[in-house]
């Protein structure tokens, strides 16, 4: 792909790193920017610049906040002996979406995935395992993707807090075995938070 101006190429080569975004997808982007008005590609600039800048993550649950505790952490609406378990901020607003979950959240930052080089402690799992050990949680739901990585993780979870008195749970199977959560659709993601199982039930699955 040629280009006439190097400042042109440099915005598209950025753009194009994205995910899902090829080089003729990052020039349509740029090109329409380019004949926006400038205020609204500035103020598209600003944006980002500011939540790349001042986005912090919730100190408890580990999820995307402006402030040091999140919305849901500090709700006093929410049920705070029930912690559902994710791997990233997606999950909790596709299960949000759902409006079938009462409870706070704990974001992973990921799986367990030694194929990846990413082991338990690149995870926020000890933090998890803290709240647990203090008596902070009756209730652990694993709702991470039903995959060989997710079901690790959920297994490695449960054998480090197995001592303690939690119940544990996993959102039951109307998710097909393989799919990723944030692409269930509400109703199926809805329903499997809503019909859960006790954890150590899927293992005999």
């Amino acid at each position: 792909m040629e280009f006439s101006s190097k400042l042109l190429e440099n915005a598209v080569n950025q753009v194009s790193q994205l995910p899902g975004i090829g080089k003729r997808t990052a020039l349509r982007l740029v090109l329409h920017l380019l004949r926006q008005p400038a205020e609204q590609t500035n103020q598209l600039v600003q944006s980002l610049g500011k939540m790349r800048n001042e986005l912090k993550f919730c100190k408890s649950c580990h999820n995307i906040s402006d402030v040091d505790l999140c919305e849901i952490c500090s709700s006093h609406k929410r049920d705070k002996d029930i912690i559902c378990v994710v791997e990233d901020v997606r999950d909790v607003m596709a299960i949000e979406n759902t409006s079938s979950f009462k409870g706070l959240y704990h974001v992973l930052g990921g799986k367990i995935s030694p194929m990846d080089g990413i082991g338990p402690h690149d995870l926020n799992i000890n933090s998890l395992i803290e709240k647990v050990k203090t008596n902070q949680v009756k209730e652990l739901i694993f709702a991470l993707s039903p995959t060989i990585e997710g079901d690790t993780t959920n297994f490695y979870i449960f054998k480090q807090i197995k001592e303690y008195n939690v119940e544990t749970s996993t959102i039951a199977r109307g998710i097909s075995v393989g799919d990723e959560l944030e692409y269930a659709d509400e109703i199926t993601l809805g329903r499997s938070i809503l019909n859960r199982i006790p954890f150590e039930n899927s293992l005999k699955a």
